[in-house]
């Protein structure tokens, strides 16, 4: 069993690994023509950036053993983290689990940049996925993953709905509040949706390896868990579809694209613990959700989250984990618990107490990492380069050439 687990994980590693150019690609799609690279860049460079962060410090400070709030420095460069097996799993190497974790955290920064697109300095996002990822993801990973205060108060997230989806919204949306509107924003429209489809195609897959190795073990979980993901993403384009048809009377390709992420990002925190029917009516809930997230609540209130970071993730993850706390169910996994329609109160205040207190949490540092990035750089571009296009104004180069 040790192989098969081993070879299992590896590939699911590999599998979260696509999901990050996934969403260069499908953020670069969404952005004018002009800014396709720059807001590639945003999502790609945290698979550098990050990546020897984890290694150095940050996978010792999420996942070592520490306090109720943050992990320890024992596994810092990767100090006795080898090929045997380590404390979160009996049967793959703990290197592999830290890979795999590695993935996640990537991936987590990598979603922020859809707040901050097409108006933040490049040096400064940098800076800040750096402080960003030791100071508010660290902390998070550990309190739910790693031991920490919200997993012995017994809070629920399978994959990532606090982790990953709910701390990369807000963080999303706080920076869009803070950088301002684009210029130009009623004007903006995705300039390449082919573009923007394959890379939803490439997220889809490496989800499938987000959501199942989150089991670490080729077993009934893993299986109940790959069953809930597929229908869950289907049902999530079906409630924003036909929530868009009601409300604008045409069903776009881009919501179809949005209602799959959104329906995959409701059933990650839950994808372990509730029965496939439940999950349905999660990924359709988490489709209709979003839809207004994204529709109404944005322009009601005024932000500029321009690649809707907030509006999926942020709100995708809220319901998902409320929806833990309504439909988990010991039957489907006896390392979970019973939510409140399998006859039990406590999950639900369990998973809204995880949850408010990262929306605190991480809007809170967030604010606070950004304005000190401000004191070292500016946040925003000028003016004059974001009428140019940050292609060429930050990195000298266009994504598309006219051929004679």
């Amino acid at each position: 069993m040790q192989a098969a687990d081993t070879v299992f994980m590896f590939l699911a590693t590999m599998m979260v690994w696509i999901m990050t150019p996934g969403i260069a690609l499908f953020y670069g799609g969404m952005v004018k023509s002009k800014n396709v690279l720059n807001t590639a860049m945003h999502s790609f460079m945290p698979m550098a950036v990050i990546s020897i962060l984890w290694v150095l410090v940050g996978y010792s400070l999420s996942f070592s053993p520490g306090n109720s709030i943050i992990g320890g420095f024992e596994w810092m460069g990767l100090n006795n983290v080898g090929f045997e097996p380590g404390p979160y799993s009996e049967t793959i190497p703990h290197n592999l689990f830290m890979l795999f974790q590695m993935t996640f955290a990537v991936l987590t920064v990598s979603i922020i940049a859809g707040g901050i697109a097409e108006r933040m300095k490049f040096s400064a996002f940098l800076l800040f996925t750096i402080l960003w990822s030791l100071i508010v993801y660290a902390p998070i990973a550990h309190w739910v993953w790693g031991g920490g205060w919200l997993a012995q108060l017994g809070a629920l997230d399978f994959a990532g709905g606090n982790v990953v989806h709910i701390s990369s919204g807000v963080a999303g949306l706080v920076l869009a509040i803070m950088l301002g509107k684009r210029k130009g924003k009623s004007e903006s429209a995705p300039h390449n949706l082919p573009l923007t489809f394959l890379g939803a195609a490439l997220i889809w897959f490496g989800w499938y390896g987000f959501n199942v190795g989150s089991a670490l073990s080729i077993n009934e979980v893993a299986m109940n868990v790959f069953v809930n993901t597929a229908v869950a993403a289907a049902a999530g384009i079906i409630g924003w579809l036909l929530v868009e048809y009601i409300v604008n009377k045409k069903p776009t390709m881009l919501g179809a694209l949005s209602g799959a992420i959104a329906g995959l990002v409701a059933i990650t925190p839950a994808c372990g613990f509730v029965t496939t029917p439940s999950s349905i009516l999660i990924g359709a809930i988490g489709g209709a959700v979003c839809f207004w997230g994204v529709s109404y609540l944005k322009s009601k209130l005024g932000y500029d989250d321009a690649l809707d970071a907030f509006g999926l993730h942020g709100i995708g993850g809220t319901w998902g984990g409320i929806a833990t706390g309504l439909f988990a169910t010991t039957k489907v996994n006896e390392a979970g618990a019973d939510g409140l329609f399998a006859g039990d109160f406590n999950l639900l205040w369990k998973q809204l107490v995880a949850i408010i207190a990262t929306y605190i949490f991480v809007a809170v540092l967030t604010f606070v990492i950004a304005k000190l990035v401000g004191f070292v750089t500016s946040l925003r571009v000028n003016e004059e380069d974001e009428t140019m296009g940050l292609d060429l104004t930050l990195h000298g180069e266009k994504a598309y050439h006219e051929s004679l």
